[in-house]
């Protein structure tokens, strides 16, 4: 990421999650020391955007970005990934779950009060970005602040049973399906300000490149619709999103992908739990799927897989979502209806897609499937190749318990709430018991 805005605006941002991380309790109250200097910064387009560029480098950043912690604690306790080195007491209890995992695990605590501190921070840019003079780079603005609070408040919804309904101090909580309608609210509210206009190209000039706003917007819409199983609104998004266009992380030489620059760089945190992806059963890939080669590269030692993917390289992008997602939720979505054989016409998309010409290079590059399909079968296929499209993307978790998947083939089903939350909020909820 490069200095879009002012250096000053991202370090003053970095240095307040730092200070955040450090604090003995969690009372999401977020007090800046320099208050009138932070009043001011919200008061002027230059300020505000500053603050939202800060969004995606904490969303995206090594250790302590939501993104790294997401797909870890996904990746463990789906059994996605192996731990290569037991000495990382965080990864290890969540590699073994169950009652390992509590709440002192890092991984959760970082996961947890990142994605709280990205929704207050764009609770600022948003309501204030609202007194702009300049409606469309303020529409434009919010659209692009909107992703990230709607990505933190999913992330939050995936993992735990329940949310904290705002930021304050002894907070209430709020269902996860509560959370995913949460998320989608902000998503409409984004769209509503850009839909049937071009974003401001004074604000596209001042955020990373990568991202293309309106399709991020309406594909984590569709994401968020199906986890809580509103398929008449999950299909809709999902119609609106331009599989043809690219949406993306960017990195570079100052902000270093994170699953590089972590696991694959020095090949001592995880691994692939094997070439089949830790696949099981009717789910274990086809031997000629082209996407095994993409994520993973063959090793001569356990666990005979090693990382490749959106992992490959330090500044190789990551993905914001993948189109294979989008084609996958039509799919599921039809075949949750009484007549789903249309469901496999939208899978075929997946299964034929020829590497070479997908839009990130992930393609399975397999024969057509053919034949009659029941709705158990074709969910079943769904589920197998949404297991292996969206590797190391954070989502199996969600899959496992939508699919109907038993709980003794993953690790935890939802996690506990992290110690920082629970010593300063009486109203935290209790643990689950799984």
């Amino acid at each position: 990421m490069k200095n879009y805005i002012n250096k000053f605006y991202l370090l003053k941002l970095t240095l307040a999650a730092s200070l955040l991380l450090s604090f003995s309790s969690c009372k999401k109250e977020y007090v800046d020391p320099n208050a009138a200097l932070a009043d001011d910064v919200l008061t002027t387009s230059r300020g505000l955007t500053g603050v939202a560029v800060g969004l995606q480098r904490l969303y995206t950043a090594g250790r302590a970005g939501v993104y790294f912690n997401s797909v870890s604690a996904n990746g463990f306790v789906t059994n996605e990934i192996y731990l290569v080195n037991s000495g990382n007491i965080p990864e290890l209890q969540l590699f073994t779950g169950g009652s390992s995992v509590d709440g002192t695990n890092a991984i959760l605590t970082g996961l947890w009060t990142n994605a709280n501190k990205i929704i207050f921070d764009a609770d600022n840019v948003i309501n204030n970005a609202a007194n702009l003079a300049d409606k469309d780079y303020a529409a434009g603005l919010i659209a692009y602040t909107s992703i990230f609070k709607a990505l933190a408040i999913g992330n939050l919804s995936q993992y735990w049973e329940k949310i904290p309904s705002g930021i304050g101090q002894n907070v209430s909580f709020i269902t996860r399906q509560e959370g995913f309608t949460k998320a989608i609210k902000v998503i409409d509210d984004a769209l509503a300000g850009v839909n049937g206009k071009a974003i401001n190209p004074a604000l596209l000039s001042n955020i990373p490149a990568g991202i293309d706003i309106k399709n991020t917007l309406n594909a984590l819409k569709a994401r968020y619709a199906l986890f809580m199983g509103n398929y008449v609104l999950a299909l809709s998004a999902a119609n609106s999103v331009d599989l043809t266009v690219k949406s993306s992380f960017n990195f570079d030489n100052n902000t270093f992908n994170p699953i590089y620059d972590i696991a694959t760089s020095t090949a001592n945190v995880f691994q692939p739990t094997n070439a089949a992806l830790g696949l099981t059963g009717t789910a274990v890939p086809d031997a000629d799927d082209k996407r095994i080669p993409f994520y993973t590269a063959a090793a001569a030692t356990a666990p005979f897989a090693r990382l490749k993917g959106f992992g490959a390289a330090l500044t190789m992008a990551i993905p914001v979502y993948l189109p294979g997602e989008i084609t996958l939720i039509k799919a599921e979505v039809l075949a949750r209806q009484p007549d789903p054989e249309a469901a496999l016409t939208e899978l075929n998309k997946v299964v034929t897609k020829d590497p070479a010409t997908a839009v990130f290079g992930v393609g399975a590059g397999l024969p057509a499937l053919t034949g009659t399909y029941n709705k158990e079968e074709l969910l079943a296929l769904i589920y197998k190749h949404r297991c292996i499209e969206l590797y190391l993307s954070g989502l199996k978790i969600e899959d496992m318990r939508r699919f109907g998947l038993s709980n003794s083939e993953r690790k935890r089903n939802f996690f506990p709430y992290p110690f920082t939350e629970r010593d300063g909020n009486p109203n935290t909820p209790a643990d689950p018991a799984f």
